[in-house]
């Protein structure tokens, strides 16, 4: 006795360590009436919702100098600037569409439910599928990225950007598992610090070239021009440079993730977050064609202006450096607000496990936060945290999203022809054609270089996601209870004591109801915990249709910890028995005859098991139905 004692003493002890641990790392638990206190402000939301964007233009210049510089040597920076405005052009046509998208869609969830909505939904499984791979490859860049600041600054990391890599997904990671409020503050104040410093280093490089007349060296190491600029080097140097243009739905997407009025928040951090685009990104191309910057592998551009502007080991050149390193980081934070949210609409839908619908302690969508952790981390890894190898797979599968979601909106004018619907449509058909073309144009750039990669994993995603939805509605059908006679009363003898807990009442409730039904039982009662006002209610509407003697009991959970409330109420009525009494625990469980759907299902139930099966005089029994 005295060694079981022991056991379960060092079992509770390091279930509470555990605890410790989450709260300290993670923070307290919060209430579920918390989440409008959780969203962001229109000063948070900028950083953390356009970060991506932003951070895009620090690599977006250099991606195009590495197209233009062997082919066109000095020629390369009058061709640069052109290739601006280009990509400018093109990002405000994309925010006067996503003005209109946020004004139609205020639920968030941008291309995938635009062309859903207005284009049949094989056509947003695809938007959705090109949306998260760009979020789950937007991580994998945007630190890469940030590392190569980091080894720009000190070369002698160079060896460990991998390692480096990985620990800052992991600190990401960390932080938005914490919650909106408490990330959007941690990774705010970076972001900010970036912008300070950036338009610091373009007035000053400014300054010195045209007020003080300074005149940058020409490098020795410039190549000739090898031949004159045409279209195709023009669309490949446009095509590489439309990175610049990543992050840009990410505000139509997460518009839930704002307060009241979320719509007019958006709008405005929408706006402010293409001013900023115009001014870092012009700005930057402005400077490397200024200074002859001449793209290096193993340094930034970033970091040569900076030298050069700056002074090589300066105080504002080691700042310059840190700054972009932190934003190029708190750029993948746009995808951990996102994709989360786009897994668990998803999820609503049926297309992905429903997992993904469930908040975690922190009111975050934990299990897809920690999903992009995984996927991110593994293309750091095998990529070898090299931003140049995985630069071709980014932009493909943006600017497919771009394109169906302009296709949905021009759709939605022309069919519902609403107030001042054709200048909409003008403006969305105008973004559909460019956008289109440019994603065209990228594939084809890219395909060899990695881009048929991305256009491999779409349908394969796609499929995927119509597999799930397929057996969810069989699941679904499968459960209906199709006559009232399924819901008449079954007869009782009570002799004994049963807790059934119920999440909604259908054929597998119905069945664990009859075995139930068939114990020597003292008493027996339905137990639910309350997540969702909306199905409590159908509950106990087909509740009254059964017409029971049986309590059904309702608690609400406002932290959504069904199992632990499930568990308090188990070990109370523990508490209550007498002597040689016992407390059995029928749980409802589906069978799926095909294994590989077997991951869909039960793993709330499985936990649940485990933990009562812990406890003293209680009995747990699975009742499966086999679907």
């Amino acid at each position: 006795c005295q060694q079981i004692f022991s056991a379960c003493f060092i079992e509770i002890e390091g279930v509470a360590m555990l605890k410790k641990i989450k709260h300290l790392v993670l923070g307290q638990s919060l209430r579920s009436d918390a989440l409008d206190h959780e969203k962001f402000s229109v000063i948070w939301g900028l950083p953390v919702l356009s970060s991506d964007a932003i951070s895009s233009v620090s690599y977006a210049c250099e991606e195009i100098l590495m197209v233009l510089i062997p082919v066109l040597g000095m020629a390369s920076y009058g061709l640069l600037m052109k290739v601006g405005f280009a990509i400018v052009f093109l990002l405000f046509i994309l925010v006067f569409s996503y003005r209109q998208t946020i004004n139609c869609y205020p639920q968030g969830g941008g291309s995938y439910i635009v062309a859903s909505d207005n284009l049949g939904k094989v056509f947003g499984l695809i938007a959705a599928a090109s949306l998260a791979i760009d979020y789950v490859l937007t991580v994998a860049v945007s630190v890469c990225a940030g590392t190569a600041a980091i080894t720009s600054a000190f070369p002698q990391l160079l060896s460990m950007r991998t390692g480096i890599a990985l620990i800052i997904i992991s600190l990401l990671t960390i932080g938005n598992l914490r919650g909106m409020k408490d990330s959007s503050v941690l990774f705010g104040i970076p972001t900010y610090l970036f912008i300070i410093t950036i338009l610091l280093l373009i007035v000053t490089g400014f300054v010195k070239v045209l007020i003080f007349h300074e005149t940058p060296a020409v490098s020795a190491a410039m190549p000739q021009c090898v031949e004159n600029a045409g279209l195709l080097l023009f669309l490949k140097a446009f095509s590489s440079g439309c990175t610049a243009l990543t992050g840009v739905e990410a505000v139509s997407d997460g518009i839930p993730n704002f307060r009241e009025p979320a719509q007019k928040n958006a709008k405005r951090v929408l706006y402010l977050l293409a001013g900023l685009v115009f001014v870092i990104f012009l700005g930057i191309s402005a400077l490397a064609s200024l200074y002859h910057i001449i793209p290096n592998a193993n340094v930034t551009v970033i970091a040569m202006i900076a030298e050069a502007v700056f002074g090589n080991g300066t105080l504002l050149f080691y700042l310059v450096q840190v700054t972009t390193a932190v934003i190029l980081t708190m750029a993948a934070n746009t995808a951990f607000a996102d994709l989360p949210l786009l897994l668990s609409i998803l999820a609503r839908d049926g297309f992905v496990p429903r997992q993904f619908m469930s908040r975690g302690s922190r009111l975050s969508f934990s299990n897809g936060i920690l999903l992009l952790f995984f996927l991110s981390a593994a293309l750091v890894i095998y990529f070898h945290a090299s931003s140049h190898l995985l630069m071709p797979l980014y932009a493909v599968g943006v600017f497919l999203s771009f394109t169906l979601s302009q296709a949905g909106m021009f759709v939605r004018w022309v069919k519902r022809k609403e107030d001042k619907w054709k200048h909409k449509a003008f403006i969305n058909g105008a973004g559909m054609v460019i956008t289109g073309i440019t994603c065209i144009i990228i594939a084809a750039s890219k395909f060899l270089h990695g881009a048929w990669i991305v256009l491999i994993c779409i349908p394969v995603l796609v499929y995927i996601m119509e597999r799930i939805h397929r057996h969810y509605h069989y699941v679904k059908e499968s459960l209906k209870i199709r006559s009232a006679e399924e819901l008449q009363p079954y007869d009782l003898q009570i002799h004994g004591r049963v807790i059934l807990p119920v999440d909604s009442i259908n054929r597998s409730f119905l069945k664990a109801y009859h075995y139930a039904c068939s114990l020597q039982v003292r008493e027996m009662e339905f137990y639910h915990v309350n997540t969702n006002a909306e199905a409590t209610e159908k509950l106990q509407e087909l509740y009254q249709q059964m017409r029971l003697d049986i309590p059904l009991v309702i608690e609400d959970a406002p932290y959504r910890n069904v199992n632990e409330m499930i568990l308090h109420h188990v070990e109370e009525a523990q508490n209550d028995l007498k002597k040689k009494e016992s407390v059995t625990v029928i749980l409802p469980q589906f069978v799926m005859k095909k294994k590989r759907f077997h991951a869909l299902h039960n793993q709330t139930s499985m936990q649940l098991k485990l933990q009562l099966s812990k406890l003293r005089n209680v009995s747990v029994v699975s009742v499966p139905y086999i679907i």
